[in-house]
């Protein structure tokens, strides 16, 4: 499944082109976060994110994938990634993980967060616990890039993560092998795959101003999963939860850059992480 690909390189100037979408991408998840509340419908979501990047200079990319026709992927409770937007209407407690794309100036950026619809207080403690130990996964995969080094550290960091994390909670954890991160620039998906987990034999060498989206897609009981008969949505089949966190970043000679986080990479990160100059 994953061979000796190469990454695609870029100049300093292009990173910094691909923070334009990224921006886009990662304010538009910003405000969806803060307008999701049960009683709409993930349609409704939907619709303020494409209004939002059109606003703000962009494409929606996801609308221009083959047969889709939507601005996000809309994954609720035991939907792990490519969630349709719809009529599904969102419930106090609902375990929702947003994935948003959009195209500035040709270049791409892609993220995704996980929300507790009705906030924290209304979440089961077990959703709070995916959900945090998701987003940490992915922070721990991004501060394992660094030019020199395989790119397979990213997956083995990924795990550590999620293993360390339920070994502290008590709680078993599957990590998505089906679906993984990908390289990315001025396409969405592009080589080489990104696994979320340790991969036998060598990978791509990181090498100086790359850029990929890591994106762990983690769940509360087994990772086997199986496509709905709409052909895109993707569900665990014990129909446990799942968790989605993304970032598009770009590893360079003198650190990282978040391409699509808006506030808290540098703290995330400490000193793996380097602002963008």
């Amino acid at each position: 499944m994953f061979g000796r690909e190469r990454l695609e390189t870029k100049t300093l100037d292009q990173v910094r082109a691909m923070r334009a979408p990224g921006l886009v991408v990662g304010e538009c998840l910003h405000m969806l976060r803060g307008a999701t509340q049960a009683g709409m419908t993930t349609l409704d979501l939907d619709r303020l994110a494409e209004q939002f990047i059109r606003d703000h200079g962009g494409r929606p990319s996801f609308a221009e994938v083959p047969g889709y026709r939507h601005t996000l992927c809309t994954s609720v409770n035991e939907e792990i990634v490519h969630g349709i937007p719809g009529s599904r209407v969102l419930k106090d407690g609902d375990l929702l993980s947003i994935d948003c794309g959009a195209i500035v100036d040709g270049w791409h950026g892609d993220a995704a967060i996980s929300v507790i619809v009705g906030g924290r207080e209304a979440a089961r403690p077990e959703d709070l616990d995916l959900m945090d130990a998701t987003e940490d996964s992915l922070w721990a995969g991004i501060a394992a890039l660094k030019v020199g080094r395989d790119l397979f550290e990213v997956g083995s960091a990924v795990e550590a993560s999620i293993e360390r994390a339920g070994e502290r909670l008590g709680r078993t954890f599957g990590i998505v092998e089906d679906y993984v991160g990908h390289g990315i620039g001025r396409e969405m998906h592009m080589s080489p795959n990104v696994p979320n987990y340790a991969v036998r034999g060598r990978g791509p060498t990181i090498r100086n101003a790359c850029t990929v989206a890591i994106e762990p897609m983690i769940t509360l009981g087994d990772q086997e999963n199986e496509v709905l008969t709409d052909q895109w949505t993707v569900v665990t089949s014990d129909r446990s939860r799942a968790s989605h966190w993304e970032h598009t970043v770009a590893c360079h000679d003198g650190g990282i850059w978040v391409l699509t986080a808006i506030d808290g990479g540098a703290q995330r990160l400490a000193s793996a992480y380097s602002p963008l100059a």
